[in-house]
């Protein structure tokens, strides 16, 4: 740990260094792809920083992270994605379905269809299975610039330790030559050998190395999160005292975003005066900062879901109505 220690004077000579070789002193950014979110990011996910992302279930915490993963390696970078729920070649088809959606838009093919075209016994080849679909060879062009530097890793509860992550993550440095963006999906279920009596204790302990790793390995480290079941009620806004271990993990990351349904979350007079404005905000999610070292937070965006082809629209808004932690709401 002795190699830490450096005088301001050192610091200030190596930062010189940097910029007389026409190098950034600054921490590097990986962009998200969500413009309107790496607005209020300074760029986007940032070197060294934890940044997490909870919400209730069904909202697209998984597809918004694969799409920041599938973002990071299309620009050139390296990403490596532990999944603790999903095989390899489930999130293969949800990277297909959202490169028709980036290459057809509302006429790229559903997500099931994409699944059909995979799973099918007879069809030929994966080249000829897409290129029968408009954009489908497009596609392909696209998966073979950055499918080498995107890394999927079947994660398992019971095995799959934070030790297993880190020599992975060395792994995964040594053999794209850079820094990797890391995202766990989901930190709760992380092993831990040797486990503490309570879950908060456990909580604790992974979420201190995860921002140990980002620090000494001087990358972004991106965890979706679960929530307890008291953030689930319809009507309620989620924040980050619903996650588990919340005092926790609220002290130790530098971003926190939670995911909500915009109907949910909405003022009741949104609703009642214009009763299509009902079924046009269950289109869209609400994404908040909570939480931001490096920026502003309290801020609220909304991108609309693409579900049916596994994506979220990349081009967000800030959200302009009302928002309230509770409300009930008959229709």
């Amino acid at each position: 740990m002795t190699d830490r220690l450096q005088s301001l004077g050192a610091v200030m000579a190596e930062t010189d260094d940097k910029l007389r070789a026409g190098v950034s002193a600054g921490a590097r950014v990986w962009p998200t792809g969500f413009d309107a979110l790496d607005r209020y990011l300074t760029g986007g996910l940032r070197a060294g920083e934890l940044v997490l992302l909870g919400g209730p279930q069904g909202l697209g915490k998984t597809t918004m992270a694969l799409q920041v993963a599938r973002h990071v390696a299309m620009s050139g970078g390296a990403a490596v994605l532990f999944s603790f729920e999903h095989e390899a070649q489930l999130l293969l088809e949800r990277v297909v379905g959202i490169e028709f959606g980036e290459a057809a838009g509302l006429d790229a093919p559903s997500l099931s269809k994409v699944r059909q075209m995979l799973q099918d016994p007879e069809g030929g080849s994966l080249e000829d299975r897409l290129g029968d679909c408009r954009g489908g060879y497009q596609v392909m062009e696209s998966l073979a610039t950055y499918s080498d530097r995107l890394y999927l890793h079947a994660s398992s509860g019971s095995q799959t330790s934070m030790k297993i992550i880190r020599d992975i993550i060395d792994q995964v440095r040594n053999e794209s030559g850079q820094p990797p963006v890391v995202i766990i999906d989901y930190l709760q279920k992380v092993h831990v050998p040797l486990s503490p009596p309570t879950e908060e204790e456990r909580i604790t302990q992974i979420v201190e190395e995860m921002k140990d790793l980002a620090l000494d390995w001087d990358l972004p480290l991106l965890s979706v999160v679960a929530a307890e079941k008291s953030g689930f009620m319809p009507g309620k806004r989620m924040r980050i005292e619903h996650l588990r271990g919340a005092s926790a993990l609220a002290y130790e990351a530098d971003v926190v975003f939670i995911i909500n349904d915009k109907y949910d979350v909405v003022a009741r007079h949104h609703l009642i005066y214009d009763l299509t404005n009902a079924e046009r905000f269950r289109d869209w999610v609400v994404i908040s900062i909570e939480k931001n070292r490096g920026g502003k937070a309290k801020i609220d965006l909304e991108f609309r879901k693409r579900f049916e082809q596994g994506r979220f629209e990349r081009e967000g808004n800030k959200v302009t109505e009302q928002l309230v932690d509770e409300r009930i709401f008959v229709e």
